[in-house]
């Protein structure tokens, strides 16, 4: 009997270390709110893809290029909050 209790025991203190564990994990969203230029950056960038789709010029030629180049930072940033978030998460913020 007292076996069982100390696996019941055992069993909610793990229980309690994961909820409490998660309940201070950051996430990308968290930390855009945290860097908010990083966060500004990326809006700003989508609608400049977004004003250089719907331009019916291709601004000399680098049109297409400018799209995919910005683009690629948008998903570098995004990156660069996804590690922020494991690194706090991982370190207890």
């Amino acid at each position: 009997m007292k076996k069982n209790w100390t696996r019941v025991t055992v069993a909610v203190a793990l229980c309690f270390a994961f909820v409490a564990g998660y309940a201070f994990a950051e996430s990308p969203r968290e930390e855009a709110v945290e860097h908010p230029r990083i966060a500004n950056a990326i809006h700003e960038m989508e609608d400049a893809i977004a004003y250089m789709e719907s331009a019916p010029h291709d601004f000399g030629g680098h049109k297409a290029k400018a799209i995919e180049a910005t683009r690629h930072a948008i998903e570098q940033l995004k990156l660069a909050l996804v590690y922020r978030a494991k690194q706090d998460t991982k370190h207890g913020k």
